[in-house]
């Protein structure tokens, strides 16, 4: 059987479309159908029902497939086994958005040139969702926000940085943080997400309770709607900031209990420790 057409059900599967799945893999439409069929045909029965554009897992592709996925996860880590320094082949990084922007490139620069035969590959996320990528391997590592309970025993985190909690405004004002919030409209960093939890703990304490104009989980959509006038806002502080502040103006808080603080979080025992290891040097360098 060959592990490139279960590695293409399994995209069709996340994607729910084959024409997507074809996209992700640089092939055509036809050639991932033809894949799926030759499987069908190996294991005697239907895997996807078709209906319209979209492609469903029938219960019996539900049934193989996290067997499939280890198929798959295994066959790839087969490149990595004759090197004695376990640094060839691929690592599945999950990570936020700000990561993305703002420590994920120089640290990917730093990486492909200390391990040449790392192969990154890098899923985006919120940080709910790739923590439970994690939990279900489907990522090796996750940049995200410190969640707001206790990690399990079978996760290492590594903190990578705090930001400290700030208030955004388009224009200076003599009036205070609270009364700008009191007076202005409010863009919310949404509070269900992990980091927004911070701004709702300081609007708490400071028994504030602005009306929100919107919710947003995008901090850099937020520093954009703060920067056009639409209102005010509290954000952490985050890498890749630096291309806003001039166009809002940002004021500190005098406290550190707000902070957002992303750490690189990853499974205790891992196929790849001295990938994860220069994973982990490459964004944290003034640590070595």
């Amino acid at each position: 059987m060959e592990t490139r057409y279960l590695k293409s059900l399994i995209t069709v599967v996340e994607c729910g479309s084959i024409a997507h799945a074809a996209r992700l893999e640089g092939l055509t439409a036809a050639a991932v159908s033809q894949r799926i069929l030759a499987l069908e045909r190996q294991l005697g029965f239907e895997l996807l029902s078709r209906v319209g554009h979209a492609a469903k897992p029938s219960q019996a592709c539900l049934g193989l497939l996290p067997r499939a996925k280890r198929i798959v996860r295994e066959t790839a880590l087969l490149e990595g086994d004759a090197d004695v320094e376990g640094l060839t082949g691929q690592l599945r990084i999950g990570a936020i958005s700000t990561v993305l922007t703002g420590l994920l490139p120089v640290a990917l620069r730093a990486l492909t040139e200390s391990a040449p035969g790392l192969k990154p590959v890098i899923v985006p996320g919120t940080s709910r969702s790739l923590y439970q990528a994690l939990l279900s391997n489907e990522v090796d590592a996750a940049i995200l926000v410190v969640p707001p309970f206790e990690l399990p025993k079978a996760l290492q985190s590594v903190s990578l940085r705090k930001e400290p909690l700030v208030f955004l405004s388009k224009e200076e004002s003599s009036d205070s943080i609270a009364d700008q919030l009191k007076a202005l409209p409010y863009i919310r960093y949404d509070p269900d997400a992990w980091g927004g939890r911070h701004a709702e703990h300081y609007l708490a304490d400071h028994e504030l309770m602005p009306t929100p104009l919107v919710d947003l989980d995008a901090l850099e959509t937020i520093a954009m709607l703060v920067a056009e006038g639409l209102g005010v806002s509290l954000v952490p502080y985050w890498s890749g900031f630096e291309r806003w502040s001039h166009k809002c103006v940002v004021s500190r808080l005098d406290s550190d209990r707000y902070d957002r603080e992303i750490a690189l979080i990853s499974h205790a025992q891992t196929d790849r420790p001295n990938m994860l290891n220069a994973l982990c040097k490459a964004l944290l360098p003034e640590k070595e």
